[in-house]
């Protein structure tokens, strides 16, 4: 097999994310191309849009606010990069770690606001600019002994994109 490298992700992901909202039943558009705004994807239901950034990943973490960390502590990194996005856009998240090549990667959708939250309390409150599927803190890092772990509500289900198509679509 081909080597599974950083654009293949990409690529992936967005394909993912666009069947598994197809798969419910809602209208998919995607962007190609260079330069994108801030969404990859736009799905579509009863004359409601969500706009949606697709991130991939194959090992269990998602880097979100590295370049927003520039002579400033975490939480301000986050706090730029929640303002850096548009409140209703929705960003996918796709995880490719220990996934057999034949099986459906995990999906998580989240706003940027949940997604700021979460990386708040990273690290034992410390914060962090990786986004962790599932990690737990080693002694010798700043949050030893904790696990950070995407909230289940997160999780790729009907429920979850009906909630956010109520609260966030236009």
């Amino acid at each position: 097999m081909a080597k599974f490298t950083s654009w293949h992700v990409g690529v992936s992901a967005e394909a993912f994310a666009a069947a598994a909202l197809a798969r419910c039943g809602y209208y998919v558009s995607v962007q190609y191309g260079a330069n994108q705004p801030e969404y990859d994807l736009i799905a579509e239901s009863n004359d409601r849009m969500l706009k949606i950034s697709v991130k991939g990943s194959q090992d269990g973490r998602w880097g979100l606010t590295q370049g927003y960390k520039k002579e400033c502590d975490y939480h301000q990194a986050i706090d730029n990069w929640l303002k850096a996005h548009h409140k209703k856009t929705i960003f996918c998240l796709v995880q490719f770690k220990d996934v057999a090549i034949t099986s459906f990667p995990r999906i998580y959708f989240a706003t940027p606001s949940e997604i700021a939250n979460q990386l708040h309390k990273e690290a034992g409150g410390r914060g962090e600019t990786i986004l962790f599927e599932n990690h737990t803190w080693t002694a010798k890092a700043a949050g030893k002994g904790t696990t950070d772990k995407i909230p289940d509500d997160w999780k790729f289900s009907v429920e979850r994109i009906e909630s956010l198509f109520e609260t966030y679509g236009v």
